[in-house]
């Protein structure tokens, strides 16, 4: 870690000397430059904390091992345990600067959460998930939008769909995509008994310039039906709620969440154009499916990766065989120490496969 970081500290000197020497006319040069000057800064501060806190660290190894007075030797060892809990809070915070920023990175996403299978119980899971993100969100100051969902009959839901906006929301979420696995005892189970479920998640990304399509309106079929479920009285009124199908592709897209039709249809057509461009990266990642580095991170949704343990307070990611035991924390939004290695460690599997960005 150390070589890289000090190679990165010398690169801060060269963007500082360009930064001081740029034309103002080259407003695109500049930004990039503030926003690598910005990334190399906080490397800096981090890099110079965890040198601080580890020379901490061996001075008070250094004193533990010349002290002969009980009481000063608890407070030493009261120390050391802060400094652990300090130093690893730091090395995760390097660990996730040193991770080069991708073009994508804060480009919006959409969230596919959906019952699969457990019945009620996955449904309440996917109401569980849709609340963790939904914190996770508030915590990051990312704005979030639902476009549509699907209740079930005992408060979840078969299908929970939503947009987020904000700074690093493609970074951290696009490894959230596949099969997230829940062991807990039902609310209805009288005997204890620990039930398996599962949810699917998908993780749409928002097309960037070079993917823009174009949706002829003679391709779509559109129709109109009296929105279902929570929602207010107003659902049984009017067929408000919005239903497309692009036909040449076959892409069913439908949403009842707004009493507007007109704002139904909007928010369809903007779920539309994610899913057609989705199935076109699918496709393209499928003809290169030969090349090992096209499939790091590629969050197919068919594999598990994740299991929520309740009676065990557990959480495992299985990619990287990542267990923590902090599960009631992790279901009320705290995320990043799950997300952080695993931005982490896919970086590292793009690096061994030449695929990396920077």
């Amino acid at each position: 870690m150390k070589e890289r970081v000090e190679r990165l500290l010398a690169r801060l000197k060269e963007v500082e000397e360009q930064l001081g020497a740029v034309s103002p006319s080259d407003q695109k040069l500049y930004r990039e430059l503030a926003q690598e000057h910005s990334r190399l800064s906080r490397l800096k501060e981090a890099w110079e904390a965890f040198e601080k806190s580890q020379k901490e660290k061996e001075e008070t190894q250094e004193l533990l091992a010349k002290e002969s007075d009980a009481e000063m030797q608890q407070f030493l060892r009261e120390e050391q345990t802060r400094l652990d809990a300090e130093q690893l809070l730091l090395q995760k915070q390097l660990e996730d600067l040193l991770v080069p920023p991708d073009p994508r990175d804060s480009r919006s996403v959409i969230l596919e959460l959906r019952a699969g299978t457990g019945g009620d119980e996955a449904a309440l899971f996917v109401a569980d998930c849709a609340r963790m993100y939904q914190h996770y969100a508030e915590q990051k100051g990312w704005k979030r939008e639902v476009l549509s969902t699907s209740e079930s009959e005992l408060g979840g839901y078969k299908e929970y769909i939503f947009s987020l906006a904000g700074e690093n929301v493609f970074r951290l979420m696009q490894y959230e995509a596949g099969t997230h696995r829940v062991q807990r005892v039902p609310e209805t189970e009288t005997q204890g008994r620990v039930h398996t479920s599962a949810i699917t998640v998908a993780v749409l990304l928002e097309p960037g310039e070079e993917e823009a399509i174009a949706i002829d309106e003679k391709d779509l079929q559109i129709d109109t039906y009296r929105a279902s479920g929570a929602g207010g009285q107003h659902v049984n009124r009017t067929d408000s709620a919005v239903r497309i199908t692009h036909i040449p592709t076959g892409t069913v897209v439908a949403c009842q969440e707004e009493r507007s039709q007109h704002k139904n249809k909007e928010k369809a057509m903007r779920l539309l154009r994610f899913r057609i461009v989705e199935e076109k990266r699918r496709k393209a990642a499928a003809e290169m499916s030969a090349l090992r580095a096209s499939q790091v991170g590629s969050g197919d949704r068919s594999e598990r990766i994740r299991t929520y343990n309740y009676s065990q307070n557990r959480v495992t990611d299985h990619r990287i065989n990542l267990t923590l035991y902090k599960l009631d924390r992790i279901m009320e939004g705290d995320l990043d120490d799950m997300i952080l290695p695993l931005v982490h460690f896919f970086y590292q599997e793009q690096l061994k496969h030449g695929s990396a960005l920077g």
